[in-house]
């Protein structure tokens, strides 16, 4: 009877030994989650941003606002060049042509009177 509950005690304690090293090794999963998501996430959106795609759609967008902006009135360009100032303030405008690196500019210029 003395085997059995040796036996019985050990099995009982290597699930508990199983348990915590599993618990152990989830806490530090989150732990490395935790510490390289952010810097995994910035990387994948460096990557975004450097894609045609995006850079196509940002210099279509700019584009269409461009053409907005010569349509409408004094309100309109202002609510536009306010758009625009906050939606490319960290655009690399390597990409941009011109006529719409000129655009960008006086938008942040309208922007900046009082």
């Amino acid at each position: 009877m003395g085997d059995f509950f040796k036996i019985v005690g050990g099995c009982l304690l290597g699930l508990v030994a199983i348990l915590a090293l599993g618990w152990i090794f989830a806490g530090n999963d989150f732990f490395m989650y935790k510490f390289f998501a952010p810097k995994q996430e910035a990387v994948r959106r460096q990557v975004f941003e450097n894609t045609k795609s995006f850079n196509d759609g940002m210099i279509q967008e700019l584009q269409s606002m461009q053409l907005d902006y010569a349509k409408g009135n004094d309100s309109q360009k202002d609510a536009i060049s306010s758009v625009v100032v906050h939606r490319y303030s960290t655009y690399n405008d390597v990409n941009l042509s011109g006529d719409l690196k000129a655009f960008v500019s006086e938008c942040k210029t309208r922007q900046s009177k009082p």
